[in-house]
């Protein structure tokens, strides 16, 4: 599960400095995620939808974040991290703020855009600290979430993103910056943010490209149409295969794994078990009405392999079998020698 949440209370001016420093430093090779934005944009809700599981509705009675909030997500040892959510009223031009504690570890920084407001001023925002950040850390991964997007028309939405994206990129082009920002429409109300939030983490994880081509590879020798290796708390996807990714397909994977964790803590639980739903014993075959195969396999205590095949290609279970025991073999490999050559 998660590691420690907590909250710290900050003031302004060169208290607020003191607090920044006082909780910058990092775990070794934990990367740092900066969510940021204006008031009321929606960062709090992204984050306890995410990551504790809150639901969408619950979020409408979340009081406006007035502190600086840092979590530390310690759910596996290849998806660990910290999120920082910043209050939107901070002035990080303020020469209180130590702009080397806050960016100097950062691995990401998201800011949200309200897209149902007037997003002008978020604009201006957006310029201003992607401008700060860049010259503190020039290898930070820039991503924007275009949020609230669901109370929005498809035509509405895609004029949005094209606004929002055309200004944002052209206010960097004038100050001569060469920064990369990448663009998201995302909802707390359906997939769309566990969708971005793995795009984002993936960025983060050293070891994808290696991940992606053994997914490709059990692919091809199983006849799997796709494969996702998922996150069993926060449903986020660490890696799949090079195919593009459906959202239907994404949201029925992900949806599998409530399904046998929940079944799971009513039928499976042992006495003497330790309150864990799911463990190396977890696996699932789950047969859909249009001819297709979900199929999940415990890749270790916080991962999960969840594929999508077709019923006439689910006919040699030994073979795939075999090949998963390789992919999950592989897997453990890679992340013991990325973590014996730290």
């Amino acid at each position: 599960m998660y590691g420690s949440s907590f909250t710290n209370d900050l003031g302004y001016g060169s208290e607020v400095a003191q607090s920044v420093a006082a909780h910058s430093e990092n775990k070794a090779g934990q990367p740092r995620i900066l969510l940021m934005g204006l008031r009321r944009s929606g960062k709090s809700s992204i984050q306890k939808v995410v990551f504790h599981k809150m639901s969408p509705n619950e979020t409408l009675f979340l009081e406006t974040t007035n502190k600086i909030v840092k979590n530390d997500i310690s759910n596996s040892s290849f998806v660990q991290f910290q999120i920082w959510d910043f209050p939107g009223q901070l002035d990080f031009f303020d020469p209180a703020f130590d702009s080397e504690a806050i960016f100097g570890g950062c691995g990401a920084l998201i800011f949200v855009i309200d897209a149902q407001d007037e997003y002008d001023e978020a604009l201006r925002k957006l310029h201003m600290t992607v401008t700060k950040a860049i010259k503190v850390n020039p290898r930070i991964s820039f991503e924007v979430f275009i949020h609230k997007v669901d109370g929005l028309s498809d035509d509405h939405k895609i004029e949005a993103q094209r606004d929002i994206q055309q200004q944002a990129l052209d206010d960097l082009a004038d100050a001569k910056l060469d920064v990369h920002l990448s663009f998201y429409l995302t909802s707390i109300y359906d997939h769309s943010i566990f969708e971005a939030f793995s795009k984002v983490i993936q960025k983060l994880i050293p070891q994808l490209p290696i991940l992606e081509n053994l997914l490709d590879i059990l692919n091809t020798n199983c006849r799997l149409e796709k494969s996702f290796l998922i996150d069993v708390v926060s449903k986020i996807y660490v890696a799949t295969d090079s195919s593009p990714v459906d959202m239907q397909t994404y949201e029925l994977c992900s949806d599998m794994i409530d399904v046998v964790i929940d079944v799971s803590c009513i039928y499976g639980m042992k006495e003497d078990s330790d309150g864990l739903a799911y463990d190396d014993k977890s696996q699932s075959l789950i047969k859909l009405s249009n001819g297709m195969v979900l199929y999940l396999r415990e890749v270790n205590k916080y991962l999960a392999l969840v594929c999508l095949l077709r019923k006439e290609n689910f006919d040699k279970h030994g073979l795939l079998n075999y090949n998963f025991q390789c992919l999950k073999q592989s897997i453990t490999e890679v992340f013991q020698a990325s973590n014996t050559a730290k």
